[in-house]
């Protein structure tokens, strides 16, 4: 069994002995200890928490802990039910409410489940906060609310409809052109949340042609969540067979979005932020921000712009107060993940599907020409094995002395950017290695430099 703390939540398998999984006692010691750090940093007068889950198998139980240890706390519970991540970060903000709980595991399997926490702005934590979290939970620092003090639950099912107005009413989404595109749109919602809101959504958009796989929210995912090629060899075989004109797949908790091309060939993950920050762009100029892993693609589109690209370190909320500080129009990660400051800070596959189609009816393009447009580049990843106990800031240390010449970026680990490709070192916090990810202009070149890189490390410690 596992339990991971971080910063960013709690997340487990379920079962097992407290401590070793997400047991019911450890949902609620950590649900606990978020009400408690939500109370003494808050500034809304409200005493509410939006809580939403995705559909695993868990979901419900988790979802009944949680809600009644936070009535327990003395707060009142916004339950919205089925609902994806960036569902409930709107929520949260909607009903003025203090913070939010996410019940997701992202793309982990179904055996998975985690607490996500959402602060009154409906965005994740920062580092220092989530530690003081941790801390709460780990001194069992709180106090549960007397009888005439608790909180109420109250059942509100209406905002995946909202998201999806909220959707149709931003500027650059345009249902009239999509609906005349007539397209035929394949979907694939593993089975989870984006089974309830992907086609609600298209609908809503004017597509009348909707072919859905996976889209029964019953928890029972139907291939490994993750929206990364070989797990998606079903909806591309669909997309190629019933001449559809677009796939889109999500994750559980519909923050990333794949894209299939007509033809069943994968549009890359990669791309997915960069084809839709060149349509954002081009009508709305402006900075962008992704991550240091994320594909080099993003920066030489948004200067292809006239723009400014700035990189942030691995993770969404660092992305997001790299975009709050630079005034990005757009930003993300190459996960799929789509951040669009317009409608609200966070990861929205929504917000993805609604920009990409119109994108494709604005310009009369598949695709697969939307796609052959693009900076072409591929990213390798690999990983060193290190020995334990070895320093590896020491050893990063070393590797920015070595790569001197280079370009080096050293927020987030040591990122080197040579003239036409990059790596990017990150220490891993759970495990002695060192993850190595690449970029080049073709697969066989990424590889190379990655083992390149490797070589040198493997020399440092040999």
């Amino acid at each position: 069994m596992s339990l991971i703390k971080s910063i960013s939540g709690i997340r487990g398998t379920i079962g097992g002995a407290p401590g070793e999984g997400l047991s019911p006692l450890d949902v609620v010691k950590f649900t606990a200890a978020f009400a408690l750090f939500i109370e003494g940093s808050t500034t809304r007068s409200s005493r509410t928490i939006v809580v939403g889950r995705d559909a695993r198998l868990s979901g419900q139980m988790v979802s009944d802990l949680v809600c009644g240890t936070l009535v327990g706390m003395g707060f009142d519970v916004v339950n919205i039910g089925l609902a994806s991540t960036p569902t409930t970060e709107i929520a949260v903000v909607k009903e003025g409410a203090c913070g939010g709980l996410i019940l997701t595991a992202s793309h982990n399997p179904l055996q998975w489940n985690a607490l996500k926490l959402l602060n009154e702005k409906g965005e994740f934590l920062n580092d220092e906060e989530g530690k003081a979290v941790l801390k709460i939970a780990e001194d069992e620092s709180f106090v549960f609310a007397p009888v005439d003090k608790l909180g109420k639950v109250y059942v509100n099912n209406t905002y995946n409809r909202k998201h999806i107005d909220d959707v149709l009413a931003l500027p650059l989404v345009d249902a009239d052109a999509i609906a005349k595109a007539g397209f035929t749109v394949a979907v694939d919602c593993i089975n989870s949340v984006g089974g309830v809101v992907i086609p609600e959504l298209l609908r809503a958009l004017g597509v009348k042609n909707i072919i859905e796989l996976n889209c029964e929210p019953n928890g029972r995912f139907a291939h490994t969540p993750e929206p990364i090629p070989e797990n998606l060899t079903d909806i591309a075989a669909l997309v190629k067979e019933s001449g559809a004109d677009v796939g889109f797949v999500v994750d559980p908790d519909v923050d990333r979005l794949a894209i299939v091309q007509d033809g069943g060939e994968m549009f890359g993950e990669e791309y997915t932020l960069v084809a839709i920050a060149d349509y954002v762009l081009a009508h709305t100029p402006g900075s962008t921000v992704s991550n240091l892993s994320s594909s080099r693609a993003l920066r030489d589109v948004t200067e292809a712009h006239g723009c400014t690209y700035t990189a942030a370190a691995v993770g969404e909320v660092n992305v997001t107060t790299e975009m709050k500080r630079t005034g990005a129009v757009i930003g993300g990660e190459g996960n799929g993940g789509v951040i669009y400051p317009e409608l609200h800070y966070g990861r929205d596959a929504l917000v993805g599907v609604a920009l990409f189609l119109t994108l494709m009816a604005k310009t009369g393009r598949k695709p697969s020409e939307i796609r052959a447009m693009m900076p072409e580049y591929c990213i390798y990843k690999t990983k060193v094995q290190l020995q334990p106990g070895l320093n590896v800031d020491k050893l990063l240390v070393q590797i920015k002395e070595k790569y001197a010449d280079e370009k080096i970026t050293d927020i987030d680990g040591v990122n080197i950017d040579f003239a036409d490709s990059w790596v990017h070192l990150r220490k891993s916090n759970t495990e002695p290695i060192v993850r190595v990810y690449s970029e080049a202009q073709t697969p066989e070149k990424a590889e190379a430099l990655a083992n390149s890189v490797k070589d040198v490390i493997l020399a440092m410690i040999d």
